[in-house]
């Protein structure tokens, strides 16, 4: 079993759902610790479980699962100095057509928007997928279970990924002709095709989104099912439907492997995924981080709580990982910490565990949300309670916290992939007076949008490679390679 550097407690935490490499710049890191930049009051919303994005503007935008104007969630972007604006309160439309409890958060797509899913709500109260803009103008594009039965689904919990062909790949944790969840995508417009129906045996209530792997193939989890009962699964499926089991938890005795996977993956700059499951591992209950590679082999890096209760190194790591500027991943328990209120860690590819953050409560409890790292080099996170105690009855609503580690700024994209002579949209800080962008290597064409937002055209003969802008205050290097997908 890997070393564990240093520390961060148990409780059966709620049952409920809810990107990265190199960066080189001169500009100055970002200064280290821990701060909670907003308390949830219920009236703006309450309960986080979902991931915060990074928009074009710079502003992060995120989902709660309740709290706002109806206590059925709401839409809201924050500042990354904490300014906090109510987009869109659902279940404002009788019925709540428009939908409710919003677990899965926000995807940005290429056409500007952010898309997303409601667990609840609908036309037939099933879940929903919804299109909203920057400015909370929102429409509803697909209402699930609008056939008998719920061939087409019901009740997502995962966010969207858009694939390099432009739709929108989800699950959902119900409906589908086994009625345990199934495989979808749907256009920007609103057209939802079913791609597979989970049978149990392959897997069940997939809770996780799904993430792109380098051979176009999406991959994914189910937090139930598989081939040894209750454990859960890894999964590879193509757009057109083409299903793979890669793997199935607890094949181990006692499920030292882990079991019950909640968020979804994370594809690493080896070419691997890294995860982590909320269940099993060494120490039989308090999950795991692993890694898998494409082919199914798995790999456990990490149990939590070896050294025994109160697990100071935390428990139930129900959110996924993120791999950060550094090459290290970085994640969140929901349990566990001097307080049992949750921890923040980072763990290195080798399974070197460090514990960066122990909530208080004050500051937050019980994070559900896999982390996300702003360009500016910090990580951005949310909690499902604590904050302002005097919200739900001394339980708290919730917080927005960001945690700096001296990580240096960098660039990302929209869409980490494009063909040679379409535009590719980047995100960073500092572009006003950028003089140049290369795809590895090779200048490219540019246009600057916005001081953290440009787009370049990729240039021909581009390969696949880290992306540079050149800024006035220094170079920038994305944290993902570019993949230059061949014209056909």
């Amino acid at each position: 079993m890997p070393q564990m550097l240093t520390v961060g407690r148990g409780l059966n935490a709620l049952l409920c759902f809810v990107s990265v490499l190199c960066a080189s710049a001169v500009i100055t890191s970002p200064a280290r610790g821990f701060k909670t930049l907003i308390d949830f009051n219920d009236v703006d919303g309450a309960a986080s479980f979902t991931p915060l994005v990074q928009g074009i503007d710079g502003d992060f935008y995120g989902t709660t699962s309740g709290g706002g104007a109806a206590n059925e969630g709401a839409v809201f972007k924050i500042t990354p100095a904490g300014n906090l604006a109510i987009l869109y309160n659902f279940c404002t439309e009788a019925g709540c057509v428009d939908g409710a409890e919003p677990f899965g958060g926000l995807t940005p797509a290429t056409d500007g928007n952010l898309y997303g899913t409601t667990r609840m709500g609908g036309v037939f109260n099933s879940g929903s997928i919804f299109k909203v803009t920057r400015l909370g103008q929102f429409v509803s594009l697909y209402s699930f279970c609008a056939q008998a039965g719920c061939p087409d689904g019901a009740y997502p919990y995962a966010a969207l990924v858009q694939s390099v062909d432009g739709n929108l790949y989800g699950t959902t944790q119900g409906g589908g002709a086994g009625n345990v969840g199934t495989v979808f995508k749907i256009t920007t417009s609103g057209t939802l095709t079913t791609l597979h129906s989970f049978d149990y045996t392959d897997g069940s209530s997939p809770q996780a989104n799904l993430v792109q792997g380098l051979d176009g193939d999406f991959y994914g989890e189910t937090a139930f099912g598989g081939s040894y009962g209750s454990y859960g699964t890894v999964f590879e499926i193509n757009s057109n439907g083409k299903f793979k089991t890669l793997y199935s938890f607890c094949a181990e005795s006692g499920c030292t492997d882990g079991a019950n996977p909640y968020s979804g993956m994370v594809l690493g700059n080896d070419g691997n995924f890294y995860g982590t499951t909320s269940n099993g591992g060494a120490a039989i209950i308090y999950g795991t981080v692993f890694k898998i590679t494409p082919h199914g082999q798995l790999t456990t890096l990490y149990s939590f709580c070896l050294q025994g209760y109160p697990c100071t190194d935390g428990s139930f790591p129900y959110a996924g990982l993120v791999q950060a500027t550094d090459g290290n991943f970085y994640g969140a328990t929901t349990n566990g910490g001097s307080n049992d209120y949750g921890t923040l860690f980072a763990i290195t590819p080798n399974g070197a565990m460090t514990t960066l953050h122990e909530f208080l409560n004050t500051d937050g409890r019980y994070p559900f949300a896999t982390l996300i790292q702003g360009t500016n080099g910090s990580f951005y996170g949310t909690t499902t309670q604590g904050g302002d105690l005097t919200c739900d009855n001394g339980s708290g609503c919730g917080t927005v916290f960001r945690l700096s580690t001296g990580l240096s700024p960098f660039v990302s994209f929209v869409q980490a992939g494009e063909k040679a002579g379409r535009t590719a949209e980047i995100l960073g800080q500092g572009f006003t007076g950028a003089t140049g962008v290369s795809f590895n290597g090779t200048p490219a064409i540019f246009t600057i949008k916005s001081d953290t937002f440009l787009t370049a055209m990729v240039p021909a003969g581009a390969t696949t490679g880290y992306v540079t802008v050149t800024t006035p205050s220094g170079t920038l290097t994305s944290n993902v390679p570019f993949h230059v997908i061949p014209r056909q």
